[in-house]
């Protein structure tokens, strides 16, 4: 559209399914390039991707043409669909419902980018769901914890 002009820095989180750790060392760079694709192909712009073995951080650039429920639904469907073709886990990969979503200033985004740049050390100190309660905290976001993502109950189920 002509004559448009936007500044939208979103950061967008969300987990694995029953939040169990999938995703991969080996594989994961591979996963953050394809959903790179997705991103731009949608004209928005990738400006960093990051995560755990059981949730992904994508902050990114939001052309106000297309929804965010739109663009995470692309993502994490594609995505999906992507790791399940390559057979990258046992079974069928699937994300848990839902994700959260936050803007940010343009001044804010560096620090932003560090942050989701240094998962791996930061949930060192703290876990994904006292992580994820601080950004709904720190922005004010409403929640009945019933609706956050969900505990894994054994972990050790899950850690092959």
């Amino acid at each position: 559209m002509p004559n448009t002009f936007t500044q939208l820095h979103i950061q967008v989180v969300f987990a694995v399914s029953s939040r169990r750790n999938l995703i991969k060392e080996e594989w994961k760079n591979n996963l953050y390039n394809y959903m790179v694709g997705i991103i731009e192909n949608n004209g928005h712009k990738s400006l960093i991707i990051n995560g755990m073995p059981d949730h992904i951080h994508v902050l990114f650039g939001l052309n106000p043409a297309h929804s965010i429920s739109e663009l995470v639904q692309d993502i994490k469907g594609n995505s999906s669909r992507w790791i399940n073709e390559n057979k990258l886990v046992a079974g069928r990969f699937s994300w848990q419902s839902g994700f959260g979503s936050f803007s940010y200033s343009h001044s804010a985004v560096k620090d932003v980018i560090k942050y989701i740049d240094n998962q791996e050390n930061h949930h060192r100190k703290q876990s994904f769901l006292n992580e994820y309660k601080e950004f709904l905290n720190k922005f004010g976001v409403e929640y009945n914890e019933k609706y956050l993502f969900k505990e894994i109950l054994d972990r050790y189920d899950f850690m092959q």
